[in-house]
């Protein structure tokens, strides 16, 4: 099965339906027409992510989609929603703050008005 999301006229995922493995080379046409969903319809991969295909193949289009994502035709790529004003896209459309987590303890939580990690004690 494959996977594809419909996109509003924003580009942003509304939702996601399987297709067919012998149908995935005509998913647009399959699922708005045959099916009669209308809309526009995009393939993405459930194994990518940040650019990387999790099982070692070729990466497709950045990142997983998912309800809420944006779709950026211009570069072919999937992101999610920006959780944080401070927080940028990289070049793997993955928002990253602008101060990276520290990594000698494992609990700490973003604190947007301080734009800092604080660390969780209790």
């Amino acid at each position: 099965m494959a996977s594809f999301v419909e996109i509003d006229e924003n580009s942003i995922v509304l939702r996601g339906l399987a297709v067919p493995d012998d149908e995935e080379h005509r998913g647009q046409e399959f699922l708005a027409d045959d099916l009669g969903l209308g809309g526009t319809w995009i393939q993405t991969s459930y194994n990518t992510h940040g650019n990387v295909h999790r099982l070692g193949g070729t990466p497709f289009r950045y990142n997983y989609a998912g309800i809420g994502h944006t779709w950026d035709a211009e570069n072919e790529a999937f992101y999610g929603p920006q959780e944080y004003a401070s927080w940028s896209l990289d070049e793997n459309y993955i928002w990253q703050p602008p101060v990276s987590r520290p990594d000698d303890h494992p609990y700490y939580y973003w604190d947007e008005a301080t734009t800092s990690w604080v660390e969780v004690t209790e």
